[in-house]
C-alpha cells in the first residue's frame, strides 16, 4: 500500500519554469551571456548553483564583474519575487493533490529549490493544509540527482521509501526519486516528453489533467 505521495515542485505543481528561465536570461545578460529560452531549457531540473556552473564552464565570464555565487543568489532572489507574484498551478496539479488528500495519503514536497521559495509557492497555491511536510535538497549533503532529499522526506514522514509514490517532471529529479527506491511517476514538459530518460519511471503522464484513474490504479497495484 502506498504510504505517501511526494512531489517535486517547480514545473510539476507550480508553473514556475518560464519564470526561472526569464530571470536566468536577465541575470546572465549582466555578465555578457545572452541565452535564449530554448538554451535555458537545457538545464531544467538542475539546482541553481549547477545551472550557473553549467554556463560558466561553456561561456566563462569575468568574475570581477559578478561572481558565480552572486549570479546564483541573483537568480534565486529574482525567481522568488517573480514566482511569488505571478506563478499559478500546473494544469490538473491541484486536482491530484485533492485526490490523495481524499484518500488520506500523506503528501510532501521534495524540491531542489531553497526552503523559503518552497514556502512562497505553498502559500501562492494555498496548499499548506494539504501537505504533511516539505523539504529542500539544499539542506542535504547532496542535491538532486542524489537521493538525499527524497530519503530525507521519507524520514520526516516516518515511511518506507519503497512505499512512497514520487512525482517528477525532470530527468534529474526522476533519477533522485528512483535512486531513493521510490515508485515514480514522470510528468515531463512537452519539449522533452519523448526523451528516453523518462523510461525509468513506473508511469509517464503527459500532464496531471484527468490523471486520477491512472493514479488510482497505481495506488491499488502498489
Amino acid at each position: 500500500m502506498i504510504q505517501a505521495a511526494i512531489f517535486d515542485m517547480d514545473g510539476l505543481l507550480v508553473d514556475s519554469e518560464p519564470h526561472w528561465r526569464e530571470v536566468e536570461i536577465g541575470v546572465f545578460e549582466t555578465v555578457g551571456l545572452h541565452l535564449t529560452d530554448d538554451q535555458c531549457k537545457l538545464t531544467t531540473g538542475l539546482p541553481t548553483d549547477s545551472v550557473v556552473e553549467y554556463w560558466f564552464e561553456r561561456h566563462p565570464w569575468d568574475e570581477t564583474i559578478r561572481s558565480r555565487v552572486e549570479i546564483g543568489e541573483a537568480i534565486i532572489a529574482g525567481a522568488h519575487e517573480q514566482i511569488g507574484r505571478k506563478a499559478g498551478p500546473m494544469p490538473g496539479a491541484l486536482d491530484v493533490l485533492y485526490f490523495f488528500h481524499k484518500k488520506g495519503i500523506p503528501m510532501a514536497i521534495a524540491s531542489a529549490s531553497p526552503i523559503h521559495l518552497i514556502e512562497v509557492v505553498i502559500d501562492r497555491l494555498s496548499i499548506r493544509p494539504l501537505l504533511t511536510t516539505w523539504h529542500s535538497a539544499t539542506l542535504e549533503a547532496h542535491n538532486k540527482p542524489a537521493p538525499d532529499v527524497y530519503l530525507g522526506v521519507a524520514h520526516k514522514l516516518g515511511v518506507d521509501p519503497a512505499r512512497c509514490l514520487a512525482f517528477e517532471d525532470s530527468g534529474n529529479g526522476l533519477k533522485s526519486a528512483h535512486a531513493a527506491g521510490m515508485i515514480t511517476v514522470a510528468v515531463p514538459a512537452d519539449f522533452e516528453f519523448n526523451d528516453p530518460k523518462f523510461g525509468v519511471a513506473n508511469l509517464v503522464l503527459p500532464s496531471f489533467i484527468n490523471a486520477e484513474s491512472q493514479l488510482n490504479q497505481l495506488v491499488i497495484n502498489y
